[in-house]
């Protein structure tokens, strides 16, 4: 088995989502669970941090489409 490797897409996109995602995992309790359970399940903090970064910017897309507020469900 290889590493799994975050790449492909614009890179500067990329790096500004991958540090929303670090904060959002510190400070949002949905990311944060879903971040944990990943890495308590033995998913490494790297993989883990680039699904995160997915379904934060899944949970984005949707609010932009919904035109939206945030909500913590």
């Amino acid at each position: 088995k290889g590493k799994s490797l975050i790449g492909g897409g614009r890179a500067t996109v990329r790096s500004v989502l991958f540090m929303a995602t670090l904060v959002a995992c510190r400070h949002n309790p949905v990311l944060k669970a879903f971040r944990d359970r990943l890495v308590a399940s033995g998913t490494s903090k790297i993989v883990a941090t680039v699904a995160a970064m997915r379904k934060l910017l899944t949970i984005l897309n949707a609010i932009i489409r919904d035109q939206k507020a945030w909500q913590n469900a």
